[in-house]
């Protein structure tokens, strides 16, 4: 057995964690004052998100109030994320990465503001359960053939049946009224959704391409249009100026057909 690489986005979200855990582990320990306020604008608070503080949408991923939920969660993404980032690079993972968690937090208002488990829009979330479990349901979805070992049993089983397991898992407590569990589902729906949609290169990728390539159809068509717009200005002075289907301007004196020495 051996540890995956830590390098890369997941070392820097790992890092970010653990520092962001015992650093409010810190302030509460010495009672500075000011700790519950803080904690209580970067978690996520579905009426306060409503009110303009949409960092929190973000913040509440890297806020950790359990030391064993922690040490989990950074090692289940340490092991799974290391995994994707050397298969489909840095910029997908962390773009799967941050669409579970934002996944997750619209769950989390969805739920609130739909009154769903009679829950109301003052209910809180922290912690990065939910953008985990949508990282390991996109690994699941690329990779549903890899075999996990269950540490400590020695037993491995599919990445695709083991995520039909946790899944099954988590609907339990949500049968019992507990509205985290269906919360993390939303964040396990988000991580689907984006590795079965999303580009190869990422949704900036993706959308970057997109982008210039729209741009630079743009500026093929404005040339196309100027050349023909020359062409009938240089028939009219008695010229015959051709140009190809790009608007590139054809050299007459070149004669493809002629043999070079």
């Amino acid at each position: 057995m051996t540890f995956p690489p830590f390098a890369g986005f997941v070392r820097r979200v790992v890092l970010a964690n653990v520092i962001v855990f015992f650093a409010v582990a810190l302030l509460g320990a010495f009672g500075i004052p000011g700790t519950a306020f803080l904690i209580g604008h970067l978690e996520l608070t579905p009426a306060l998100v409503m009110r303009g503080e949409i960092w929190q949408l973000l913040t509440y991923s890297f806020l950790h109030f359990s030391l064993l939920g922690t040490l989990l969660n950074m090692l289940g993404l340490w092991f799974i994320g290391s995994f994707l980032e050397s298969s489909c690079g840095s910029r997908w993972t962390a773009e799967l990465y941050f669409a579970s968690v934002l996944g997750t937090a619209l769950t989390a208002m969805a739920i609130a503001y739909g009154r769903i488990l009679h829950q109301q829009p003052g209910l809180t979330l922290a912690g990065s359960s939910g953008a985990i479990f949508g990282v390991f349901i996109g690994f699941a979805v690329l990779f549903g053939e890899q075999e996990i070992m269950l540490f400590p049993l020695p037993v491995r089983i599919r990445a695709k049946y083991l995520a039909v397991i946790y899944i099954l898992l988590e609907l339990y407590p949500v049968i019992r009224g507990e509205y985290e569990d269906l919360v993390y589902l939303g964040g396990a729906l988000a991580g689907y959704l984006f590795a079965k949609f999303a580009p190869q290169r990422g949704l900036l990728g993706g959308t970057s391409e997109w982008y210039f390539g729209l741009r630079n159809a743009y500026y093929r068509n404005k040339r196309r249009r100027a050349a023909k717009k020359f062409e009938v200005y240089m028939g009219k002075q008695g010229r015959d100026v051709r140009f190809d289907k790009d608007g590139k301007y054809i050299d007459p004196d070149k004669d493809s057909n002629k043999w070079v020495n």
